[in-house]
């Protein structure tokens, strides 16, 4: 899978993110069409996924555009982390897990036969809830990516610097590289991991709860990371705070869960995608608005 070059945004001031308000929502509006990212870096296709006979996820269609923030939100247990973690074949490695449908990046559907799943993986990074940095110093988290995968380097302390630079955190870091990772703070480990995750010069960037193990200062922290980073990257990102989503995604994927009659299991669905504006402020899907005004879930 070859690497595609990202552009910076031309996303005009008003569509900023963190301009959109949460008022207004279930006023009347004349919108039935969603409006979706033309051009997709990734898509999913008539997703499933099953854990052995549980089906998990059902018929997700989803479109992440090229230098966007795209939020899956929704309650507990509706797959929207199986979602994301199919983007990069992440379920490959749970055993029993079986995926239908399609995931294309760039077209090519990342589940054929003659993808690997590592080769995916380099150009479609993650990022997870909880800080996970290497027993190594800082400087050996970073090299580790470029390292292990063959990586052409010139200057490997150059690309190091560009990386916790990339991540807000070099200043920071800059006389302790040699140090070990785990006597940085909670929000400063979370953008190391960000930091090494963009090191491999990825294409898309996941992030699964990225805050939720943070404080409201190093939440803050991440979420300016983001916006910024996202004038280099397609960001995709998994969250249950809704103030959070609103204020950093130009885009939003509700879910829910739909439970069996007969076993009581649960199975995810796409309930509404949509700008993140429409989404809060006047969404289509009374099941959108009751879990946005906090009426369920």
């Amino acid at each position: 899978m070859s690497t595609h070059p990202a552009t910076a945004s031309t996303r005009p001031a008003s569509e900023d993110s963190r301009e959109i308000s949460m008022t207004g929502i279930g006023s009347e509006s004349e919108r039935e069409i969603p409006d979706i990212p033309p051009n997709p870096v990734m898509e999913a296709l008539k997703l499933n996924v099953f854990y052995g006979d549980f089906h998990a996820v059902h018929d997700v269609n989803l479109s992440f555009g090229k230098n966007e923030i795209t939020a899956l939100i929704g309650p507990s247990g509706c797959g929207k982390s199986t979602v994301l973690r199919c983007l990069n074949r992440m379920n490959d490695l749970v055993s029993g897990a079986r995926v239908e449908g399609e995931v294309t990046y760039h077209g090519q559907n990342i589940y054929a036969r003659n993808v690997d799943p590592i080769a995916v993986r380099t150009q479609v990074g993650m990022v997870f809830q909880k800080p996970n940095p290497f027993p190594k110093s800082i400087y050996d988290n970073i090299a580790y990516g470029p390292r292990v995968t063959g990586m052409k380097v010139e200057n490997m302390d150059d690309l190091v610097e560009e990386a916790l630079r990339a991540a807000a955190l070099w200043e920071e870091v800059k006389d302790k590289l040699k140090q070990s990772a785990y006597g940085l703070s909670g929000g400063q480990q979370q953008r190391l991991c960000i930091a090494r995750t963009i090191a491999t010069k990825p294409d898309v960037i996941l992030m699964d709860e990225p805050c939720s193990a943070l404080d409201p200062i190093a939440t803050s922290r991440i979420e300016d990371l983001m916006v910024g980073l996202r004038d280099d990257y397609t960001i995709i990102i998994v969250t249950h705070n809704m103030q959070q989503a609103a204020r950093v995604s130009d885009r939003t994927a509700f879910f829910t869960a739909r439970p069996d009659e007969t076993t009581g299991n649960r199975t995810g669905l796409l309930v509404e995608f949509d700008r993140t504006s429409n989404i809060f402020a006047n969404p289509n899907d009374k099941r959108t608005e009751d879990y946005i005004s906090g009426r369920f879930g």
